[in-house]
């Protein structure tokens, strides 16, 4: 709503501003030349026009601005669940806190939450400066290195809502990005309750085989796969992650191709990563992707 009181009274300012420049432009150019007209009138125009009006619609919009941050600092029922999302070069680390540490949840660049229902989230980064920022549903808050930001946000409707790094953080800062899922709250508790249970079980042979080569290659220095011996904790947390929609924070829709690409050469796709190039033979790349497309 501020917002939209903003752009109004900005259009409405211009759009006298400019008739006035016009009327006198015209009354300039008819006007017949002669000594100057000494009178009172442009002075009482100078002070009404440019003193009175402008002090009281910048008193105003204060007064509502106010208003509006304090009616929006916090949520007008407590929120549903708390979020903590760390700003990496270039991904987003997700946890779904709780009070008990089995039932927290550990995901990547994809944030689900309830509609209707206020979500808390806390803010921290693990290295430089960046901006969490998703446009439909929130202004923009910054994730600032030793200091924890907190923010709310909260859907009102259901749907996938685009966000993105808005701080300037390196050279793959434009694919930054991120989404938010909002879903009914049952089907939200569904997903929460999944993100929270460990890797399946291998169910045949070729998922099994791709199990050994992620675990005994660097993939497993760097990712953790809970319920499996990888527990890396430099890039995301991979347990569930063909329940994804997108690969690289957004970069690319999460497919058995493109994942195979991704992991042959993450620096084609998104140079400057911090994900290394592991050399493995096309068959143990294979055996890899199908374990990884497993991991619903």
């Amino acid at each position: 709503m501020l917002g939209w009181v903003l752009i109004i009274i900005s259009c409405l300012v211009i759009l006298v501003v400019g008739m006035l420049v016009l009327v006198g432009s015209w009354r300039g150019h008819t006007r017949e030349l002669g000594p100057p007209e000494r009178s009172g009138g442009g002075l009482r125009w100078i002070l009404v026009g440019g003193v009175i009006v402008p002090a009281a619609i910048l008193t105003a919009v204060f007064i509502f601005t106010v208003v509006t941050q304090a009616a929006v600092a916090a949520p007008a029922t407590p929120p549903a669940i708390t979020v903590r999302v760390t700003g990496h070069q270039w991904w987003w680390e997700v946890h779904y806190l709780d009070r008990s540490p089995s039932r927290m949840a550990v995901t990547a660049n994809e944030i689900h939450i309830p509609v209707g229902q206020p979500v808390r989230f806390e803010l921290t980064t693990g290295d430089v400066i960046h901006s969490f920022w998703i446009p439909q549903l929130a202004g923009k808050t910054d994730l600032v290195p030793g200091q924890r930001n907190v923010m709310w946000l909260e859907a009102d409707s259901a749907g996938i809502y685009r966000g993105q790094c808005a701080e300037y953080c390196g050279t793959q800062h434009a694919k930054m990005a991120l989404a938010i899922v909002a879903e009914p709250a049952g089907k939200f508790s569904q997903w929460l309750d999944r993100q929270r249970q460990p890797a399946p079980a291998p169910a045949d042979s070729d998922i099994a085989a791709g199990a050994r080569v992620f675990a005994s290659s660097a993939c497993s220095l760097c990712h953790t796969v809970r319920g499996t011996l990888a527990g890396g904790q430099l890039g995301p947390d991979l347990t569930h992650v063909a329940g994804r929609a997108t690969l690289a924070a957004g970069m690319l829709p999460n497919t058995r191709g493109n994942l195979a690409g991704w992991i042959a050469n993450p620096q084609a796709i998104k140079p400057g990563a911090l994900m290394p190039v592991v050399p493995l033979r096309p068959t143990e790349l294979l055996a890899v992707v199908t374990f990884l497309q497993s991991l619903q």
